[in-house]
């Protein structure tokens, strides 16, 4: 099932909408503004959530969790390595890596087995990404974990963004 995920770029706090192959919209994600540590909720078209994702706040690297009422079912891990990211998703049991840099990127079972390959289109008025999902289970899974990824990529480019302004002062 193929799925795409667009940022709305004016709005106030994150915003995305997800749109079938049809370009039928089918979720919508809104963050919280004026909160500590980055917080979505992904709402399905009857305006009921079916994931609330948060950053814990104090880590040494990102790390955020994906919940499901009010039960944390996930955890998204950036892993400590020397050149490529790679992330590690506790409850769902999945890896992923790939060219984060150009947001193209695989999500894998432990075993290796395929459950999402997602892909950035360029040119485009804010993020968008093409989310190639196997098997229909996963897909709010699956959302939950690539809103994950872009908010980590977010707070990483201010990092270095703020980094690169301080060591040109």
């Amino acid at each position: 099932m193929k799925l795409y995920l667009k940022q709305e770029v004016i709005s106030w706090g994150d915003q995305f909408s997800v749109y079938d192959e049809n370009q039928n919209e089918v979720y919508k994600a809104k963050g919280e503004v004026f909160t500590f540590g980055k917080k979505l909720h992904l709402y399905d078209l009857n305006g009921e959530e079916v994931v609330y994702i948060h950053q814990k706040v104090l880590s040494l690297l990102p790390k955020f969790y994906i919940c499901e009422g009010e039960e944390d079912v996930a955890e998204v891990i950036r892993e400590l390595t020397l050149f490529k990211p790679s992330y590690k998703v506790t409850g769902f049991d999945w890896k992923v890596n790939g060219d984060f840099t150009n947001h193209d990127f695989h999500i894998t079972t432990a075993e290796g087995h395929g459950v999402a390959s997602v892909s950035k289109k360029w040119l485009t008025w804010g993020d968008s990404y093409e989310i190639d999902i196997a098997e229909d289970k996963d897909v709010v899974n699956a959302l939950a974990v690539v809103l994950t990824i872009d908010q980590v990529m977010e707070i990483e480019a201010a990092q270095t963004a703020a980094a690169a302004s301080s060591t040109n002062n």
